[in-house]
């Protein structure tokens, strides 16, 4: 089960909250421990190089929230440590400007923590590179990239493990955050944050700088025993965490451990009492400004009056759940079931709109955490099948419909309508003819193309000379640039969303206007519809290897094929084929390949 409590060390996957600045004082929290944090915003009209280090660090921090202040002082302390070639300093200034743009650019904030990493290698430091290697790994993880994640929290392991054994265990704590909330491995989470958990108890870190450590450590082992439906265990940790922290008056933690309970209690089903629990907790997690936690206080108390059967109140908290997803547009797959439960309370109810409303929000969430885990294969565990879900909103949309037709049209349109189908069953009959047709012919394509592709290939680098003059480019870079397409082709290129003739003439280090022409010339279309048929022959290809991808939304197959929607990719798949995807997928099954 994916863990949905904020810690003060880890901000949730899906969910960034201001509390207490809690995301950014994790970024900085390696900062806070190397120097003391002294405000010095007297120091207004200094002349800025000739301040030093620290006075420049703590402008920076003291700054926190204007960004371009920030980005002024760290400039001065990057001029600083390059003028005086300090390897350690120009690596603190590219941590700082890192920090920048851990919301808005996380590609650009990972290439400086490699700067960070390439100047604090070898520099004998307690916290770099290993807290480079960190966040480095937290970016990724935010961008899906599990495995590359892993490997910078090993580094950042192995690195603090020689240099700084109190980081070391925070890394741990990170790794084992991954493996519980992302991976789903939480037998591994729970014995390295049962090592965390001897380490800070058997040091006397409870009450000391480490307190917040020790406490979310306790939370770590308590959510994963959760997921792993031992709740006697859940109920164990929960209680030590909130006397933990009530030891050390960290309220916030308190209730962050009353609102964990709450959800063990719905497992157990202690379904009034799990509500008393949240409701306690609720209030404070809308003081600290929580939004993961508010999503899942509500989610839990819709699980809660369900289990009680109080249908109207479990639906009122499914949708309030629903309104902050429409806020973040961010979910987890833990909450996503209180939209099955909408679904069959609005289909028992006969409201048809807000049944669709939620099938179709409900498919969109889908796809979107299938294409965010699909390199993990992470599949959901869901009430509804896509598959039915799809024959579920067709029939509602036909049916909404044709309530509307009523309203509006006579007897005397139904009359009509009778004259019409004998002849409208012709036609039908004859498109199905012809689709069938037209699927056998992509079938035995498919078979064809399969047993001639190298051939084919060999012959695609033969150039007719007659077509050079035509365009007037050199012979030897036409043989050049079909060379390169002959590897996109081969490497999948064109599976990228944002393939354009322009940064794919920057990869061929070439001309676009070049690259254009060779396309209409040789490969005889269009860039738009060179790309789009690799795709649909790409996607041809692999639904009739891979029967699990038929069971994706059209939505997340346009995904997976590099379209950026459903339409686009059935308007491509039609134009490519003369059939509509999702005939071609249902003729696919009805044939059993």
């Amino acid at each position: 089960m994916n863990k949905f409590f904020v810690r003060i060390s880890l901000i949730s996957l899906f969910y960034k909250t201001d509390i207490q600045m809690l995301y950014f004082k994790r970024q900085i929290k390696v900062i806070l421990l190397l120097f003391p944090l002294v405000l010095v915003s007297q120091i207004v009209e200094k002349d800025l190089g000739s301040l030093s280090y620290d006075e420049l660090h703590d402008l920076y921090f003291s700054n926190v929230g204007n960004p371009k202040k920030q980005i002024v002082y760290t400039n001065a302390y990057m001029v600083k440590a390059i003028r005086e070639n300090n390897r350690m300093r120009r690596a603190k200034a590219n941590y700082q400007i890192a920090l920048l743009y851990y919301k808005s650019d996380k590609d650009k904030a990972i290439q400086y923590l490699d700067s960070v990493i390439k100047y604090s290698k070898n520099t004998n430091s307690k916290f770099f590179p290993a807290a480079a290697y960190c966040e480095k790994g937290d970016f990724l993880k935010k961008q899906f990239k599990f495995k590359e994640a892993m490997i910078n929290y090993n580094l950042a392991e192995r690195t603090a493990l020689l240099t700084n054994p109190d980081y070391y265990y925070v890394v741990r704590e990170y790794i084992a955050i991954t493996k519980s909330e992302d991976l789903g491995e939480y037998t591994e989470a729970l014995e390295i944050y049962k090592e965390c958990y001897n380490h800070y108890k058997t040091t006397n870190y409870r009450t000391g700088k480490f307190a917040r450590d020790y406490q979310s450590v306790i939370f770590g082992i308590a959510d994963c025993f959760k997921s792993l439906q031992n709740t006697d265990s859940t109920s164990y940790y929960n209680i030590l965490g909130y006397k933990e922290s009530k030891i050390t008056k960290n309220e916030y933690h308190q209730y962050l451990f009353v609102l964990n309970e709450g959800a063990n209690q719905v497992l157990k089903k202690n379904y009034n009492v799990a509500k008393d629990s949240i409701t306690k907790a609720l209030p404070e997690m809308v003081r600290y400004d929580d939004t993961g936690n508010i999503l899942a206080a509500y989610f839990y108390l819709g699980k809660s009056y369900s289990g009680i059967g109080e249908k109207t109140k479990a639906a009122k908290y499914f949708i309030k759940v629903d309104s902050i997803y429409e806020a973040t547009k961010k979910i987890s797959t833990e909450f996503i079931e209180g939209y099955p439960y909408l679904i069959n309370y609005y289909k028992n109810q006969g409201d048809k709109e807000n049944q669709l409303k939620y099938i179709t929000k409900y498919t969109l969430i889908d796809s979107t955490l299938q294409r965010n885990y699909r390199e993990l294969n992470k599949l959901l565990y869901k009430e509804y099948d896509t598959p039915r879900l799809i024959s579920e909103k067709e029939n509602l949309i036909a049916s909404l419909n044709n309530d509307k037709i009523k309203t509006r049209w006579s007897l005397g349109f139904l009359f009509l309508s009778t004259l019409g189908i004998g002849g409208f069953a012709l036609y039908q009959f004859r498109t199905k003819k012809q689709y069938r047709s037209r699927f056998e012919k992509i079938v035995n394509d498919i078979t064809s193309k399969d047993s001639n592709h190298k051939i084919n290939k060999e012959n695609e680098v033969k150039i007719e000379t007659n077509k050079i003059a035509d365009i007037g480019i050199a012979q030897d870079l036409i043989n050049q640039i079909l060379e390169k397409l002959n590897r996109f082709e081969d490497d999948k290129g064109y599976l990228e969303s944002n393939i354009t003739v322009q940064n794919l003439s920057v990869k061929f280090e070439t001309n676009s206007k070049y690259v254009s022409k060779i396309i209409n010339v040789y490969k005889e279309k269009s860039f738009i519809q060179y790309i789009n048929d690799l795709r649909i022959e790409y996607a041809i290809h692999k639904l009739k290897e891979d029967y699990k991808l038929r069971k994706y939304t059209i939505q997340a197959l346009a995904l997976e094929f590099g379209f950026n929607n459903a339409e686009s990719f059935s308007t491509a798949f039609n134009k490519k084929t003369g059939i509509k995807p999702t005939y071609f997928i249902k003729k696919l099954e009805a044939s059993k390949f």
